[in-house]
């Protein structure tokens, strides 16, 4: 009975950790870019009362008797489905359709990797994110541009009140890794790169895999609410059952401690 106290209060905050999954991916149904998560469970170790084995009557035994540990958390899952396009009309905000991740320059020196194509001009004309973080490679639109035009394959090109054909001015690239799953969130729509992603494969827009660039649009994210809704139910259904649990088998030990008196 004492086991069945532990073994219900992992699932207890199991259930908490995955409410806690539940309830971030809910909050960022309007983040541009976001990718929603999902948290995998897994068994703990569990105790052999028996194993398959001959029997005094020269008979096998078929199955095993074992009892379960519980459970815990081991791991959080992006899910990189595109999310749906949303229209802005601004010439400055891209949505990539298709694999790969913006590059963004951090203060450090180091590169982060975004799906939030939301880009802004700074005081000097740079292209940077919400942040102020600039792009990666930097771009710069002059001050004297009466337009921005970006292919889908990452060309930036302007026009001025001085040129009548559009002037190519940058070129923007992406960054696609073998295993996105393992990029790390650090906050601010930004990824970081680990051991578990791999190194990134940087390319233009429409080659080598990387997806294509739709100008003039965001990519929404891609929480599904009526998913999350789900979840948030068997959550709560998960976490009032195993303290229902935690109940019963405290009855149980106080009904046994009773029984010598």
């Amino acid at each position: 009975m004492i086991k069945a106290l532990y073994t219900a209060a992992s699932g207890m905050h199991a259930q908490q950790r995955n409410l806690d999954n539940t309830a971030s991916n809910i909050s960022n149904a309007n983040t541009t870019g976001y990718k929603r998560s999902r948290i995998e469970f897994q068994d703990l170790i569990y105790e052999n009362v028996r194993t398959p084995s001959p029997t005094e009557q020269g008979t096998q035994t078929p199955t095993a008797l074992q009892i379960g540990g519980g459970t815990k958390v081991v791991a959080s899952v992006k899910n990189f489905e595109v999310g749906s396009p949303q229209e802005t009309g601004n010439p400055l905000d891209l949505m990539i359709r298709g694999d790969g991740f913006f590059q963004v320059l951090m203060p450090d020196g180091t590169i982060s990797y975004t799906r939030d194509g939301s880009w802004k001009l700074s005081a000097d004309g740079q292209i940077v994110n919400a942040q102020g973080l600039p792009m990666e490679p930097p771009i710069n639109i002059p001050n004297d541009a009466t337009s921005v035009m970006i292919s889908p394959e990452g060309r930036v090109m302007v026009m001025t009140q001085a040129t009548t054909e559009p002037t190519e001015i940058g070129q923007m690239e992406l960054a696609r890794f073998v295993n996105p799953a393992g990029l790390l969130s650090s906050g601010g729509n930004l990824l970081t790169q680990t051991v578990s992603s791999g190194d990134p494969t940087v390319s233009t827009p429409g080659t080598e895999g990387a997806g294509a660039l739709d100008q003039g649009y965001l990519e929404s994210s891609n929480v599904k609410i009526v998913n999350e809704m789900i979840s948030l139910i068997t959550a709560q259904r998960g976490y009032e059952l195993n303290s229902r649990a935690v109940r019963t088998a405290d009855d149980m030990i106080g009904i046994a401690t009773q029984l010598k008196r």
